[in-house]
């Protein structure tokens, strides 16, 4: 309902955002030369955000008095924040990251409850006695934390998956940007889809295909996985959950196919894995950090491969039910302490907060090949003739000195744009060449393509994509000394893929650039 109305009213959002609590003051410079009149907006301790017959504006408050009843304190501000979204990332993640940033910069946190299972933490500095912040977070799902940001409720959006092409719109046309562009979204995490059954189940893999297949109700008995005789149990978490709908967004679109409509939804991850594990006919979807006492199943396909989804494989996204976690953030200005944390947030503590959370950290760790092993066995299992073995041997040849980065990049669907997790990446890789992490080495960025059309054409189309990232990292890297580490390129093609080219998203999977370094 909550999305309905905001799909509703977001072409009034303009017009109608804050009136409630917006009220009109006047901005005058020190020299009493200009003078702004209209409705405060917000302020982050250090700008004001003024709607005004000149459209919206921001104003440093070091140059401007304000007068009016809505003027805030200078003195006294405190920074305000409204967090909305999943509840898998606002129940336990942010809070942890919350309390890490506090620790980290001397300050005291008490959380207090708010209506239903919503809450807020309160920041503050007891060398000044006062609060410096408060958070107020708004727990529910991701559609539910995208309509409170179109219905300006929300500051930061908590998602379990990308935005949809809908939500993009509405957020466009409401003034809050572009959140699709690579400012306006940051991955803080990662997640994993893992089919789990309970331990009585004699099912042991599943293969993407059947998967979807199960998910789209073409297949509905355990007999057609090799099981016994009696109906598959689909259990799913509720149909406004992130991860629910990115199995939508990311399987079954992707393959054409319609959802099955008898599944049983759980309203949190805990409840889907207990209620799995009671089951003995139950298949369900689970968190990675919520499987609780069932056992997850290997992702199989025709071609013989074997993916586990292990912390390693997902935060190398070599498993293909990878699921990024996101903060989305509108077009403006947040407070100077929501920024400080959001920056906080990709920072190496940061990094043990999310492990100890239970999640998958995205600090990079170096790989040796001899840590390869199923891509190595399937990169085998492919290889076809002298062509192929000659082109596996140069594999090894080249990778053999090198380590293998945890940070990957993929494209969208039909698309040479890099997917939203890969935009994440850039900016993390660019930092940590700003920070001179790897002067004195060298990066090369090594592409690899699925297995439809001609093996010298996969390469050169690896090989651009490879160039392509290249060239985004340095873009983005704009303060890094670039003559301090050596960048380059190389291609594969086919020659080590990560799962079957059966499915578009095992071909998409496929279609990637890893980075090594010497």
């Amino acid at each position: 309902m909550r999305s309905f109305r905001a799909a509703i009213f977001a072409a009034l959002f303009i017009a109608v955002a804050g009136a409630a609590a917006a009220q009109d003051v006047t901005l005058q410079s020190r020299d009493g030369g200009i003078e702004l009149t209209g409705t405060l907006l917000g302020f982050d301790g250090e700008f004001y955000r003024l709607r005004t017959r000149y459209g919206e504006l921001t104003v440093d408050s070091s140059g401007v008095t304000c007068d009016g009843p809505g003027c805030p304190s200078l003195t006294d501000y405190v920074a305000e924040l409204q967090i909305s979204g999943s509840a898998t990332i606002g129940e336990v993640l942010l809070p942890a990251l919350l309390e890490g940033f506090a620790r980290r910069n001397g300050l005291q946190t008490r959380r207090e409850p708010m209506e239903g299972q919503h809450f807020r933490y309160v920041l503050s500095d007891p060398e000044q006695d006062r609060d410096v912040g408060r958070f107020a977070f708004h727990v529910t799902n991701t559609e539910e934390g995208f309509a409170d940001l179109l219905a300006d409720e929300a500051d930061i959006v908590m998602a379990l998956r990308e935005i949809r092409p809908r939500e993009r719109r509405l957020a466009r046309d409401a003034g809050l940007g572009d959140l699709a562009e690579p400012n306006r979204s940051r991955v803080i995490a990662l997640d994993g889809l893992i089919p789990v059954v309970g331990d009585t189940n004699p099912v042991n893999a599943i293969s993407l295909s059947d998967l979807t297949r199960v998910l789209s109700g073409r297949v509905t008995n355990w007999s057609a996985l090799g099981g016994p005789d009696a109906p598959i149990v689909l259990h799913l978490r509720d149909t406004g959950s992130g991860l629910t709908q990115g199995i939508g967004d990311r399987l079954l679109q992707a393959s054409e196919l319609i959802r099955r409509q008898d599944v049983r939804r759980h309203d949190d991850n805990a409840a889907l894995a207990e209620a799995v594990a009671r089951d003995p006919f139950g298949l369900g979807l689970a968190s990675f950090s919520e499987i609780g006492t069932t056992r997850p199943l290997v992702l199989t396909g025709p071609c013989g491969f074997r993916l586990r989804g292990t912390r390693a494989a997902i935060k190398t996204e070599d498993y293909p039910l990878t699921a990024p976690m996101f903060l989305y953030l509108p077009a403006r200005r947040l407070p100077a302490l929501a920024r400080d944390f959001l920056t906080y947030t990709r920072s190496p503590p940061a990094q043990i907060v999310i492990r100890l959370a239970g999640f998958v950290d995205q600090a990079p760790e170096e790989l040796p090949l001899n840590a390869q092993g199923d891509r190595l066995a399937n990169a085998i299992a492919v290889a076809e003739g002298e062509a192929g073995l000659a082109e596996l041997q140069r594999l090894i040849e080249t990778l053999v000195p090198m380590q293998r980065l945890t940070t990957s990049f993929r494209f969208e669907p039909g698309s040479a744009r890099l997917d939203a997790q890969s935009r994440s990446n850039v900016q993390q890789l660019a930092r940590a060449l700003e920070t001179g992490d790897y002067d004195g080495r060298g990066l090369v960025f090594v592409g690899f393509s699925d297995g439809q059309g001609p093996a010298a054409g996969n390469i050169e189309i690896a090989r651009e994509r490879a160039e392509a990232v290249r060239q985004a990292v340095t873009a983005a890297a704009e303060t890094a000394d670039l003559a301090r580490v050596t960048l380059d390129t190389e291609a594969f093609g086919e020659a080590m893929p990560m799962a079957c080219d059966d499915t578009v998203w095992g071909r998409q999977v496929n279609r990637r650039v890893e980075v090594w370094v010497r």
